[in-house]
């Protein structure tokens, strides 16, 4: 697979994850910063290392394998896995200002 063809893929990715949302907060796990890496190989693997708003998060069983089915429905991925990371812990300064405008954080 070609660069271009990688960065592609992986934009594709970021496309996808932007349709999961947290239940509780109306935004999509990308803008809220929930998503720290997306790692695409030459031969459709793909990584996502991602983490919760807490420990705690009640959906900590059932989020990591949305992702997991929406990212494998991706044309060219082969394989996906989800590593649910606690460091550091996310917190709201993690979001993108387009997260916080929608939440009404300025």
């Amino acid at each position: 697979m070609s660069e271009q063809s990688l960065r592609e893929l992986e934009e594709r990715v970021v496309q996808e994850l932007r349709t999961v949302y947290d239940p509780e907060i109306p935004v999509n796990i990308y803008e809220l910063g929930l998503v720290y890496k997306v790692n695409v190989s030459p031969t459709g693997e793909v990584l996502v290392r991602m983490t919760l708003t807490s420990p705690m998060c009640p959906v900590a069983g059932s989020l990591p394998l949305e992702v997991e089915y929406k990212v494998l429905s991706i044309s060219g991925v082969t394989s996906v896995r989800v590593e649910l990371v606690w460091d550091p812990p996310w917190n709201p300064d993690m979001m993108t200002e387009a997260a916080r405008l929608q939440l009404g954080m300025f």
